[in-house]
């Protein structure tokens, strides 16, 4: 059974995964085989500069401990979009992949209000084909779902949850599951399952971070997939 099978096999026996564990102790949830692709802890200034930005000045590396830091968003991106989709997006440079599961420590550092959120980019293939999962504290037919940008103004295609979620002002493990072969696509939220869904329109692209229009931090970001594919592509122009 060659590796890609592994994984999908894996990928749909997997259950959800504990709030009280942290990134490196997920490793045993995640499915046999499954190399790490991606790591990237922020402890160093220079590490902001391996992301693309729509608006490099809305973003900074910011200080969280002694020796330890996170990508921060602190204003508004003056990026202007095509279609209706999130305005302030950073993404790994270099890296594309198709399946994958993501692990990163989130924190909104916004006022509380019902579309007060972070979001998670993937698959990006142009700054108008994407998808992207919005976190955020009510949810309704334009927050905290599941949505695709296809040349067209966002579109949820989850179903919307009775609830969101509480950001507070803590850190919290997001995980992301994407199955490129299948279509599935997971969010845990501290452990707890919150999106499920199926869509195949893209199947390989970029992954970043961000917010519709808010502000918030970045931390520990692991990237498990079963193929690391180098990419070239500037998406904002620069």
């Amino acid at each position: 059974m060659n590796l890609t099978m592994r994984w999908i096999i894996a990928l749909v026996l997997t259950l959800p995964f504990s709030a009280a564990v942290h990134a490196d102790e997920h490793a045993g949830d995640l499915p046999h085989d499954l190399p790490l692709v991606y790591e990237q802890t922020f402890d160093k200034p220079d590490s902001v500069k391996a992301y693309q930005f729509s608006d490099g000045k809305a973003w900074r590396f910011a200080k969280t401990g002694n020796k330890t830091g996170a990508l921060e968003l602190f204003g508004k991106s003056k990026y202007k979009t095509k279609v209706r989709s999130p305005f302030n997006i950073s993404l790994i440079d270099g890296l594309s992949v198709g399946s994958f599961v993501l692990d990163v420590d989130m924190r909104q550092t916004g006022r509380e209000y019902g579309h007060r959120d972070m979001c998670i980019f993937f698959n990006f293939t142009d700054p108008s084909k994407f998808y992207y999962i919005h976190i955020a504290s009510t949810p309704d037919a334009h927050a905290h779902n599941v949505f695709i940008v296809n040349d067209k103004p966002r579109k949820a295609i989850a179903d919307i949850p009775k609830q969101g979620i509480k950001w507070g002002q803590t850190w919290h493990k997001v995980r992301v599951m994407r199955n490129a072969e299948s279509g599935d696509i997971k969010l845990y939220f501290d452990g707890k399952l919150i999106h499920h869904t199926k869509d195949k329109t893209f199947t390989t692209g970029m992954i970043g971070f961000g917010s519709f229009d808010d502000t918030g931090m970045v931390d520990n970001v692991r990237i498990w997939a079963p193929k690391k594919m180098k990419t070239d592509k500037k998406m904002f122009g620069k």
